[in-house]
């Protein structure tokens, strides 16, 4: 599982700093999560092929979380795209993006699907074999979800030793993964757990971003091994917080030790403050495990 951070700082582009974007790989699948201004840009900055992006997910309708969507879907049509492309975000993001493109006479050469999302409780939004995406309420100032990301893993591991000692055919190999037991020749069964070992953690990530503080999303993101987690502020600056909305570094560090997560990722930067560093150094005087999002940044999870 992959992270690439493509912006992550609040409100407005800079020539140094982008507004939120980043890209999510996981189990081969490749996830655009926002879609600031400069998104794009970025994609082709970080060598991010374009045309493995099929599912995009937006959290709000506010712009540094979704102008360069547009631009975005008019390139894949220059680029004569031709597989799908769906999009999740909040009710009114159709009806957004497709003004602009009448407007400009333009029409999509491949199927652009909306998916609009109204609920206020976390809903399965995308679910295939490999991955799950559910949505995860948050408190801003308008209509805002996070997303969680979970591995399925459900094939067990073989235990090839045991396995060919017993003379068990390749053909049953499948048969196993999924949890099956087998039957010898001189009839005797032999359990699936003397045969094979659990399957690898199941890792997931959760994206927050904005919000404010607000522990009803504690028990959805509970344990995940990644939080991105907005923090706008630092806590000399609480009060801009709680009247924007937003989290200070302090206040998501609070969280994702209530949630026990395993890492913490801060992100959504006022550009206030000279140095993000001090996000961390705040933060870490409640949680131990914190990194910092920054454009162009890699995370291997």
């Amino acid at each position: 599982m992959k992270l690439t951070i493509l912006g992550c700082y609040a409100a407005t582009p800079r020539t140094i700093t982008n507004p939120t974007s980043q890209v999510l790989e996981i189990k081969n699948r490749m996830f655009l999560i926002d879609c600031g201004e400069g998104t794009q840009v970025q994609l082709r900055k970080n060598k991010i092929k374009f045309s493995k992006i099929n599912h995009i997910f937006i959290s709000h309708l506010h712009g540094d979380h979704f102008f360069g969507l547009v631009g975005l879907i008019s390139t894949f049509m220059l680029l004569n795209r031709e597989s799908d492309l769906h999009v999740y975000g909040p009710k009114g993001i159709k009806e957004l993006i497709l003004l602009q493109l009448r407007a400009g006479n333009s029409f999509t050469g491949y199927n652009l699907y909306f998916h609009e999302l109204e609920s206020k409780e976390s809903e399965v939004l995308f679910e295939d074999e490999k991955v799950i995406v559910k949505t995860i309420p948050l408190k801003h100032r308008i209509y805002t979800n996070g997303f969680l990301f979970q591995e399925k893993n459900k094939e067990r591991k073989l235990n090839i030793d045991k396995i060919q000692n017993l003379g068990i055919d390749v053909v049953y190999y499948q048969k196993i993964k999924y949890g099956g037991d087998i039957t010898l020749d001189n009839g005797t069964i032999i359990p699936n757990h003397e045969i094979t070992f659990d399957p690898e953690h199941e890792k997931s990530y959760a994206f927050c971003s904005d919000t404010v503080y607000n522990e009803e999303l504690i028990p959805i993101i509970e344990n995940v091994d990644v939080l991105y987690h907005e923090a706008t502020f630092l806590e000399k600056e609480a009060h801009l917080a709680e009247k924007t909305m937003h989290t200070t570094a302090k206040q998501a560090a609070t969280i994702a030790l209530k949630a026990n997560v395993k890492n913490l990722v801060l992100g959504h930067y006022s550009t206030r403050y000279e140095s993000i560093e001090l996000f961390k150094s705040e933060a870490e005087t409640i949680f131990p495990n914190v990194l910092l999002a920054d454009d162009g940044k890699e995370f291997e999870l």
